[in-house]
């Protein structure tokens, strides 16, 4: 058997993610990926990040020189990720970049076309939805075991009192609930049930400001600005007639709670939470066999092992498919068809009206 030529890779940004990914990539998904180099704008993390991983420090344009590195992973904010791939797949690279793949789908469009005319893969977080709990409930509804499908519903609760002190970049733009939490859910969504076709929304940032709260933030105690949508309601069509509810408040809740399931004329499948690769996916069938004592839900097999913190599996698919030449799962494609869903939801939110994907 032929050994896995690995795809040599450098990685953009050092910052809280890098370490998820380099943990990763540098242990249970190195039979694909070689990790050479690390870059930053502040050279000094790139430096530690380094030391830590055992892979070399360089600057971004040295990174994107070096002749023996095939593929960048792009780790930083999205404001910054279209001028990073661009450049990236301009000097011939492979791009697999953090979620959301840009700020609009006008721009990710552009690198599409230039990835397709570079004969270039591009890719995008997030890549939960190949974990076990997905990839169970994939299997489940591939068998038929739903039946016909007719609806879902996804309702999602999180703090922002607490999470915008603790991680900056949720008062960035771009940072929204839109493109940093529920593009989870929607990658999910879609990878299961299909594309979408239309959405009506209600979206509302209800506190542009807010004291910080957290302890250890250089904040603390002060008035912070918040800009960013903060509470979504939404209904959405896929082209398959499916339609569901979507809810998402991040302004109430301190832990992360979530509830999204899918609703078959056999049962219905409760899942586990997009933000997370693992969790148990639940069938309860619709006729109980004793209505009065109804049985519990079945808890599923898990049919992959990938259950904890498995940040770069995306990644390792896809060197697996620049290597054999076949389709990624983490694809750009799906990265800007989610994308236009929550542009669409944007939309929506402005005209009160229904909005085509």
């Amino acid at each position: 058997m032929n050994k896995f030529k690995t795809v040599i890779t450098g990685v953009i940004g050092a910052g809280a993610i890098s370490d998820a990914y380099l943990v990763n990539l540098t242990g249970q998904f190195s039979p694909y990926i070689h990790v050479k180099a690390i870059a930053a704008n502040h050279i000094e993390n790139a430096q530690k990040k380094a030391e830590k991983y055992g892979v070399q420090a360089c600057t971004v344009n040295e990174l994107l020189a070096d002749p023996e590195i095939e593929m960048i992973i792009v780790l930083t904010p999205v404001g910054s990720h279209y001028k990073l791939i661009k450049d990236a797949l301009n000097a011939g690279k492979h791009v697999y970049t953090e979620k959301t793949i840009t700020v609009d789908s006008a721009e990710a469009e552009e690198l599409l076309h230039l990835a397709d005319e570079k004969n270039l893969y591009l890719g995008s977080a997030p890549d939960t939805f190949l974990g076990s709990w997905a990839s169970t409930a994939k299997k489940a509804i591939e068998d038929g075991m739903l039946g016909d499908i007719n609806s879902f519903s996804i309702s999602i609760s999180r703090n922002n009192d607490l999470l915008t002190g603790m991680f900056p970049f949720l008062r960035q733009p771009g940072a929204g609930i839109l493109r940093d939490y529920f593009v989870y859910y929607l990658t999910a969504l879609v990878d299961l049930l299909g594309e979408a076709e239309e959405t009506a929304a209600f979206v509302k940032a209800p506190y542009p400001s807010r004291t910080c709260i957290f302890p250890t933030s250089p904040d603390y105690g002060k008035e912070i600005s918040t800009p960013n949508e903060a509470v979504l309601t939404a209904i959405l069509r896929l082209k398959n007639g499916i339609t569901g509810t979507i809810h998402d408040d991040s302004e109430t809740y301190a832990l992360d709670r979530a509830d999204f399931v899918i609703y078959g004329r056999k049962g219905m499948l409760i899942l586990s939470d997009p933000n997370q690769f693992g969790g148990t996916v639940y069938f309860r069938a619709a006729m109980p066999k004793d209505f009065a004592n109804p049985e519990p839900p079945v808890a599923l097999e898990p049919v992959n092992e990938y259950s904890s913190n498995c940040r770069g599996i995306g990644a390792a698919d896809m060197a697996k498919a620049i290597r054999s030449g076949t389709e990624h799962r983490a694809s750009g494609m799906l990265a800007l068809h989610v994308l236009k869903i929550l542009e669409a939801m944007e939309r929506s939110g402005a005209s009160s009206k229904f909005e085509t994907v």
